[in-house]
């Protein structure tokens, strides 16, 4: 997920980037909220205090561990002050983060009484399977990547070389990851809310209802501005800066 081109000044704008953060913080309250305030809707009546523990997780970590920490990767290279190892190294830090706490909000879906085939019938669960394989190349990419730049004093010219052709793939990669991890969410959001309405008799006014489709607004504004910030040439110069 980093960035073939940088500006000499490659911050992003103030307002942009408070605008980011601020729905970050939204969202992540709203699920902070959603999973506090609604907990009973998150399992059956039936089901044990364990169980609804682990439904609680898989929420707050997708979203607040998996989706908010990488968007805020992405955005590493635009606002972090420094040399490009320092943002190569927080970037990787924050991407592998990202990356525990999705493998551990997925396997929070695999500890309830239904067991993990159960949980494999739906479009969003087949999209975030993919997602986390591909977040996980990446992030086995980008460390591979970052490594060789230490052990390949010798051949700089040629590794540079590799990179530059290699780079806007990975970018595609990455923002495509990125794009789809916010998408399985919004998936997810709509079938838990769809079976609400259905099964539990939830309005489509309620209080619930009006916090979930809170987040899934929110996560759908947020992944625009991250992404703007990633590919806008107004922020970029001609002159390429090779960041991995």
């Amino acid at each position: 997920m980093a960035l073939a081109t940088a500006s000499s000044s490659s911050s992003l704008p103030l307002p942009l980037l408070l605008f980011a953060r601020v729905l970050a913080l939204l969202v992540a309250l709203l699920v902070l909220f959603w999973a506090l305030a609604f907990k009973s809707s998150f399992t059956s009546h039936s089901s044990s205090q364990e169980d609804l523990v682990y439904a609680v997780l898989h929420p707050l970590f997708m979203v607040i561990g998996f989706i908010i920490i990488s968007g805020e990767a992405i955005l590493v290279h635009r606002w972090l002050p420094g040399s490009r190892n320092l943002k190569k190294l927080v970037h990787l830090t924050m991407q592998g983060l990202a990356l525990a706490s999705g493998v551990f909000g997925i396997w929070t879906k695999f500890q309830g009484q239904d067991g993990i085939v159960a949980n494999f019938w739906s479009l969003h669960s087949w999209m975030g399977l993919i997602c986390m394989l591909l977040f996980g190349a990446q992030e086995s990419q980008c460390t591979e990547d970052w490594l060789m730049g230490f052990v390949s004093f010798w051949h700089r010219g040629e590794m540079r070389r590799s990179r530059v052709r290699v780079l806007p793939w990975h970018v595609f990669l990455g923002l495509y990851t990125y794009g789809l991890a916010v998408g399985t969410a919004e998936t997810g959001l709509l079938e838990k809310l769809t079976l609400l309405q259905t099964n539990r008799n939830v309005s489509k006014r309620s209080a619930e209802s009006m916090v979930v489709n809170g987040v899934g607004v929110g996560l759908a504004l947020l992944s625009g501005i991250v992404i703007l910030a990633a590919v806008s040439p107004k922020y970029q110069t001609l002159q390429t800066k090779l960041i991995y």
